[in-house]
This record gives C-alpha cells, structure tokens and sequence, in this order.
C-alpha cells in the first residue's frame, strides 16, 4: 500500500525557538538570523543545537533553548546539547565522561593511599609493642593489658577502614562502569542519523574502510541513492514533510534488504548501501528492487485529492574492484550516480560502463 507522506495542504514550519523570525526566510536563514540576534558562537555543534531546536521534531530542547534568554553562554548551550543527547555533542560528552573518570580514580588512589597507611601504622604500632615486651620483662599485667587493649582498637579501627574502602571501591568501579557504558552510548550516537536511526556518514564511511580491508575479499558494491530534487520538494511541502518522507524512506530501506547488508544516510537526501559478495549483474537487480520499493510505498500529492505520484529517485552502483581506496569507491558511485540524475529514463547507472557511455555522447 502506498503512503502519501506530504501534501502542499499540510506545508509546515519549523518552530520558533524563543524568537520570531521573517517568514520569507528559508531554514538555513532563519537559524543563521537566531543565532546572530542571540548571539551564539558559529560553531558547528551550535548550529546543529539550532537545527535540531527548529526542526520541530524536539519540542522540549526548543523550551529549553528558548528558556535560556537572550544571550545564553557557550556553557549553557554545551550543557543543554548534552542533556538532549544531540550527535555534536556526544564528543564533549565523551570528554566529560574521561574527566569523571580521572578525577575518580584519583579519589580511589586517595583512598587507597589512606588505607595503606592505617596498614602501616598498625603494624608499626604492633612492631613497638613487641619490642618493648621483649625488652621489658619487668612489666607489669596491666602495662600489658593496656598494650593489648591498644592494640585491639587499633585493629578494629583498620578493619571499620578496609570494610569502608572496599565499599568505596565497589561504587568506585560501578561508577567507572557506568562511565564506560555512557561513553559506549555516546559513540553509538556519533555514529547514529538523528532523523532517521540509521547509521550516518561516519558509520558509513568506518564501514567502508573495514569492507575494503581485506584485499582478497569477494567483490562488494556500493549503492548510492539520490532523491531527485528534493530541495523543491522541501521548498514546496515544508521542511517538516520533507523529514517525514526520509523518515519512511529510511524504514522502507531496511526492511528492503538483508540483515548483514548495510544502510545509512550520508547526506540530506543520500543514502548509501553495502553489499557483500555481489556481481554487477546482482547489484543492478538489488539497485531495481530499492527503486520499485519507494516507488511502491511512497506518493505525493500537490494538493488533497489530486493525482499522486511517485516519488523520483537516481541510483549510481560502483563494485569495489573498480576503486583502491575507500574514497574512490565512493567518487566512482557519485559519478554513476551524476549519470543517473542526468537522464531519468534511466535512473539506475553502474560505474564504469554508464559514465563512459556518458562521456560518448557528449563527445559526440
């Protein structure tokens, strides 16, 4: 069944976050125009949290941007980015987290020091007392007895010590634990699309350098998938529809393919795949079935009740025996894909052959 995820009738727009902007602005604009007045530094991480705030999609970080006041402090904003958790933020998180850390195990190693301590005092105390016994024959039972008495305070002093520091050191390395965890989370955000769940250019391209690792490893291909004019699609419907539409895009995807192939979004409107131990025949077959799957799923209608159609895609292939690098595989999908945009009767176009057919014909 198809779904008609945007219409002109629902255009959104993104939120205000504590600030009314001009209308005719486009999104970049509006957040650039709140920045400025607000005067938040340039920074990529600020950008982001502005975004993110406008988008629509975090009601409760646009309250709390807006709560900040006028003029929020770079602190404030760090502070807020790491309470909703956002991708740009998740390296000062991870900072943050090796601060506790160290400063942590810096109280432990404090603890531990004070205990060695005890340790020594005792067994200095103990070593005295001995001596004086041996030397000191003549003592009387009460000398001794107040020796001992001294003695058994002393011990039980050390063992309230040592129970008390191997409690400190449980919840020490609890703590330690929980750090480690939250920094695991962190660099799974990194790698997370916060729009869609998928992986992101970063995962993407991390799982790209570990594909091409192995240089006897069967062929693999690349698929690179372009929404075709997706910026008019954004200008027309809204932002918040265009955000929907790669949000269905995304769900329909991974249950497109396999469970060991690989998908993410690595640009606006691109998303990327993987597939291992593919000939150019069988990516071409996968490339038609991604096609025929948004083609099938997904509609847009201008207007409500008028005729629907579907939603136009460009697909470029690359297999990794044509690339020695990574970044090269990805050069030679974006070229199929150049291809591909050029000629929508033909959506689908594999590096080389369509980019030399290209070439061909403009030569001619």
């Amino acid at each position: 069944m198809q779904q008609d995820v945007y219409g002109a009738s629902r255009k959104s727009h993104p939120p205000q976050a504590g600030a009314r902007q001009g209308s005719g602005l486009d999104p970049l604009q509006k957040i650039a125009s709140f920045m400025a007045k607000h005067e938040i530094a340039g920074l990529p991480r600020n950008y982001h949290l502005v975004h993110e705030a406008f988008d629509g999609h975090n009601p409760g970080l646009a309250r709390d941007l807006g709560a900040l006041g006028q003029r929020p402090t770079q602190h404030a904003l760090d502070q807020l980015g790491l309470k909703h958790r956002l991708a740009s933020h998740c390296g000062l998180a991870e900072e943050k987290l090796q601060s506790e850390g160290v400063a942590l195990l810096a109280k432990l190693s404090e603890h531990v020091g004070l205990g060695i301590l005890h340790k020594q005092t005792f067994a200095h105390a103990l070593e005295t007392i001995s001596r004086s016994i041996r030397e000191d024959e003549t003592r009387g039972i009460g000398e001794l007895i107040a020796e001992l008495d001294f003695l058994a305070a002393a011990a039980a002093d050390l063992l309230q010590t040592e129970t008390e520091l191997a409690l400190k050191l449980k919840n020490g390395l609890q703590q330690i634990e929980a750090a480690n965890r939250a920094a695991e989370a962190a660099k799974a955000m990194m790698m997370k699309d916060g729009l869609t769940g998928l992986p992101n250019r970063l995962a993407f391209m991390k799982r790209l350098d570990e594909l091409l690792e192995d240089s006897a490893a069967p062929a693999a291909a690349l698929i690179v998938v372009d929404i075709d004019d997706f910026r008019s699609i954004n200008q027309q419907f809204g932002q918040d529809a265009g955000n929907r539409l790669l949000k269905h895009m995304a769900a329909i995807f991974r249950k497109t393919i396999k469970k060991n192939d690989f998908v993410a979004r690595i640009d606006g409107d691109a998303f990327a795949f993987l597939f291992r131990d593919v000939t150019v025949e069988d990516a071409h077959v996968i490339a038609e079935r991604l096609h025929a799957a948004i083609e099938n799923n997904l509609v847009f209608a201008a207007e409500p009740g008028a005729h629907s159609g579907g939603l136009g895609l460009s697909i470029g292939i690359a297999l990794s025996p044509t690339a020695a690098s990574p970044m090269q595989l990805l050069a030679n999908a974006e070229k199929a894909l150049h291809v591909a945009r050029a000629n929508p009767r033909q959506p689908i176009a594999v590096y080389p052959a369509a980019v030399g057919r290209a070439a061909g014909r403009q030569v001619a």
